[in-house]
């Protein structure tokens, strides 16, 4: 009995239904979601390598398998949001999506513009360093990039299950998009608003910090495009999700401003 409540509390911190037909697959505070409808299944970014076991539970769940998702689209290409791209691709046959600006990213996702070099942060922020431990053992130092389509317009709504509607909010890379999901008054942020900043260990609403970031004052100016889609629920790349609406939470983020 012991042994079946412990597996059954270590499936529950792998994914949780956060709206309905929405799943979060959280692995080593890196979040990827799973958006089921009538019409089949999209699933927004691709987590680290080790998601994998996370999304098949998920699957699992209500029959289906990784070859059943229609599309996955990427909010940006940085390699902790690509990790499961290229199993997904190349075993599972599914296509992948990102902005134009972003797809050079997707296919090098380690070769990314950040404002401050990332030596030192584990000594400035001690705080990150089991996030980033947990990241590298949930595979973040062996991710394979991605050849992703370029059919990704800011506010046009794309041809997958959910109809997610691409929000241009550049500035944590240079073609970072975030979605909306019509009808549910759900966001997912990507990395342009997380709970949780994995190069320092801070949580509560922000931008990521500059070691991860091409563009901080950019950043925060495209919090203004998340701030007009009026959601009510805010999905963040890393962190948990936020429920007290994204006026709150681009408040919050401007508040704590530049790393």
């Amino acid at each position: 009995m012991g042994a079946t409540k412990s597996a059954a509390r270590a499936v529950r911190r792998v994914w949780q239904q956060v709206a309905e037909g929405v799943y979060r697959i959280d692995r080593a505070h890196v979040n990827c979601y799973l958006v089921v409808t009538p019409d089949g299944m999209t699933l927004v970014d691709a987590g680290l390598p080790d998601s994998f076991s996370g999304l098949r539970v998920v699957l699992a769940s209500f029959g289906a398998k990784p070859s059943d998702i229609d599309a996955v689209v990427l909010t940006h290409g940085h390699f902790d949001h690509v990790g499961m791209s290229s199993r997904l691709t190349h075993e599972h046959h599914v296509p992948h999506f990102v902005h134009d600006e972003d797809r050079k990213l997707a296919r090098h996702p380690y070769r990314y513009d950040h404002e401050a070099p990332r030596a030192g942060y584990l000594l400035r922020y001690p705080k990150a360093i089991p996030v980033i431990a947990g990241m590298a053992t949930a595979g973040a130092l062996s991710v394979r990039g991605i050849e992703a389509a370029g059919a990704l317009h800011p506010d046009q709504p794309m041809d997958v299950p959910g109809r997610l509607v691409p929000v241009w909010s550049p500035g944590h890379t240079y073609g970072h998009c975030g979605f909306t999901l019509p009808g549910s008054g759900i966001l997912f942020a990507g990395d342009a608003l997380v709970t949780l900043d994995p190069y320092t260990g801070e949580t509560g609403p922000r931008i990521v910090a500059k070691a991860a970031t091409a563009d901080s004052e950019r950043a925060l100016a495209s919090l203004d495009a998340l701030e007009a889609t009026g959601a009510r629920t805010v999905l963040p790349g890393h962190g948990e999700p936020w429920q007290q609406g994204i006026a709150s939470a681009v408040s919050a983020a401007r508040a704590v401003g530049a790393e």
